[in-house]
């Protein structure tokens, strides 16, 4: 199978049989850190839980899980409108270790956010700088809407800028850190077979870069993946957007993660729906350092600024893959 069939194969349309798997399938097509796929499933009758998966955990850039439990919330939200699309109901609790998702069967709610989920991609390309109109804006805005989660969305170019300062100061501490890159380029994919081999990970296409033998690549990495042009990258992307959003939980403890997760996908889905991209910016949430001020800044006062994401209009890049359900069901 070629890296396009596999692509293919797991963002075909939704069917309405095998129920779980596809709703799996479907699940598992949310956004997540690293592309690092953190989750497990299983089913029970009608009830589907999504557990974390330790084992893929990003200790280094996601100390606390933080980014872990918000790909959770991700998937989750993935799951609920596939689930509506085919007939059934779902309400979502967490228990504290996993999120479990009970089904009842109700009339089929198809949705354009559903019919997003295999289309949403996070796409690290530049913008085209076109604002958005404000009735756009407005459905973003509701698409973020999730209790106990507040969206700021900004698309005046001087509050752009300041988030642009907190992101490049943000991506230099990173990139200053031996941990922060080994963590990182350990899921690196520079080709197709690496990719194919793993079904995860950042595959260096679909950030817009060619695909090469991981032993030209690496070496490679040194010369042409530096702070100073990561830099530069961030900032010619932040100036093309059209807008910046930040969410944000009023607490800060797993379950307000897995909220934030849901709105960050509805937003996703919903962006996507509008035919506009959109990526994550979260460097001035990740390092401990810049959190604090990042969100007196914002105004957010005690609370935790969760996930920083850019919009605009953009082309499409090659689109990541995913782990087939065979490989994230538990039996």
């Amino acid at each position: 199978m070629t890296y396009d069939e596999a692509v293919e194969t797991s963002r075909a349309p939704l069917r309405p049989a095998p129920r779980d798997r596809e709703l799996v399938r479907f699940a598992t097509l949310a956004a997540n850190s690293h592309n690092t796929q953190p989750w497990m499933f299983s089913a029970d009758g009608n009830e589907i839980a999504i557990a974390p998966d330790f084992k893929r955990r990003c200790p280094a850039v996601d100390p606390d899980d933080h980014h872990l439990y918000v790909s959770l919330g991700c998937a989750a939200e993935n799951l609920s409108l596939a689930a509506s699309a085919l007939g059934w109901r779902a309400s979502s609790l967490f228990d504290g270790e996993r999120i479990v998702v009970a089904l009842e069967q109700a009339p089929p709610a198809a949705s354009a956010l559903a019919d997003a989920i295999p289309v949403r991609q996070c796409t690290r390309a530049v913008f085209d700088g076109r604002p958005a109109a404000p009735e756009i804006l407005h459905q973003l805005e509701n698409a973020c809407r999730e209790p106990g989660v507040a969206a700021i969305l900004m698309t005046d170019r001087n509050a752009i800028k300041k988030v642009t300062d907190y992101v490049l100061e943000g991506n230099s501490v990173q990139m200053r850190d031996p941990a922060f890159m080994r963590e990182l380029v350990s899921w690196m994919r520079f080709n197709e077979t690496d990719a194919l081999a793993t079904m995860d990970g950042l595959f260096s296409r679909v950030s817009g870069n060619p695909s090469l033998p991981a032993w030209i690549a690496r070496p490679l990495l040194r010369l042409f993946f530096t702070e100073d042009g990561e830099n530069k990258k961030y900032r010619d992307e932040l100036d093309s957007s059209a807008g910046v959003v930040v969410l944000a939980a009023d607490r800060s403890d797993k379950a307000d993660w897995i909220a934030v997760g849901r709105a960050c996908q509805r937003f996703g889905l919903q962006a996507t729906a509008l035919g506009l991209k959109y990526s994550f910016v979260n460097q001035p949430v990740e390092v401990t350092a810049l959190r604090g001020q990042f969100a007196a800044s914002l105004g957010l006062g005690e609370r935790r600024p969760d996930i920083v994401m850019r919009l605009g209009t953009g082309p499409d890049l090659p689109r990541s893959l995913r782990r087939p359900p065979e490989l994230v069901i538990q039996h």
